[in-house]
């Protein structure tokens, strides 16, 4: 199941407390004091792991504590530090503070990790508080209070090409043919509730991630359906592509259908009206649906690629052209 926003609190695992001890050994009647010192608690480390999906892992789970540091002993020994708690996330997962909204970090790296709530220090055994003029001495500390915090843990995929459209837009057909995915495919609106992401091969040797989001409509960008929670999945994308359903049963005129579509992702987010796009004509299979495609090109004086996932029409130019659009976007 994915899930893409939750909150968990994080405690830094407390401070062994130091050691007060005096050596006692035969024919030394005098022995100094040799309280160790006590380990630094442990902390909790968010880390993105290859292969994480979701945050759906993490559900349920309120509260995550690091191991406490152990206690000082006598002859000089200092107690064990306490072990990390290191919890696995998905490549994109942003960090923030609950209670200020400050974003602590954002992950967009494989690999890469951040501590978020830091073990207490530990405490001092008598040992470090002998002087000259105070050798028996009785002080210890007794450790720190590791750090606490609570967090809201935000998933924003990432991916090159964000692929968006109304909902029966032949999107999830289309990801799943390109890439291999398996999201859910029906006749009915709607049927995709999650985003996807797929990785597409062009050859051997070139390959680029896309993301299936779900269904938009009218309205989306202000919390109709379920566009707006979705919508920041492709925040992150660098193309994206909007696919028109071009066949005889479409619930709305392809020209009107990509109205929509630029209208809430401009109402949503000013980066997303600016991203490079393209217009793709789906479920093209039919001379009638051939010819519709060619009069949406001709209503938005633009060129729209006609495909057919079912069939495989156009896809090798698809796959071309998204690659070609990416290419033109990390030029400088």
């Amino acid at each position: 199941m994915f899930t893409d926003e939750l909150s968990i609190r994080v405690l830094g695992g407390h401070g062994g407390a130091g050691c007060c001890s005096f050596r006692r050994e035969k024919f030394v009647p005098k022995g100094g004091p040799d309280g160790g010192d006590g380990g630094d608690g442990g902390s909790v480390v968010l880390r993105v792991r290859k292969g994480t999906s979701s945050l759906y892992h993490l559900k349920g789970i309120h509260e995550v504590a690091a191991e406490k540091g152990r206690q000082g002993m006598s002859k000089n020994c200092t107690g064990s530090k306490g072990k990390d708690h290191i919890i696995d996330v998905p490549l994109g997962t942003m960090i923030y503070d609950a209670d200020s909204g400050l974003l602590l970090a954002d992950l967009t790296e494989l690999d890469s990790s951040v501590v978020v709530a830091t073990g207490g220090r530990r405490g001092r055994g008598n040992k470090a508080f002998a002087t000259a003029t105070n050798r028996r001495p009785m002080q210890f500390e007794t450790g720190r209070d590791g750090e606490t915090r609570k967090l809201k843990l935000v998933l924003k995929l990432i991916a090159d090409v964000g692929l968006v459209g109304l909902p029966n837009a032949g999107k999830s057909t289309l990801i799943s043919v390109l890439s291999g995915a398996k999201p859910k495919i029906a006749s009915y609106p709607f049927t995709t509730l999650s985003p996807c992401l797929g990785i597409v091969l062009v050859d051997n040797f070139t390959s680029f991630t896309m993301a299936d989001i779900p269904g938009l409509i009218e309205g989306a960008s202000k919390g109709k359906g379920l566009g707006q929670r979705f919508l920041r999945h492709i925040e992150r994308t660098k193309v994206l592509v909007h696919l028109l359903d071009c066949s005889l049963d479409a619930t709305m005129e392809p020209d009107l259908a990509f109205a929509v579509l630029r209208e809430e992702l401009a109402s949503y987010s000013e980066k997303l009206a600016r991203l490079p796009y393209l217009i793709v004509g789906s479920k093209v299979e039919s001379e009638a649906a051939q010819q519709l495609c060619e009069e949406v090109q001709t209503a938005l004086r633009g060129q729209v690629l006609p495909i057919s996932a079912m069939t495989h029409k156009g896809l090798p130019e698809l796959k071309r052209a998204m690659l070609a659009l990416l290419a033109a976007d990390e030029s400088p």
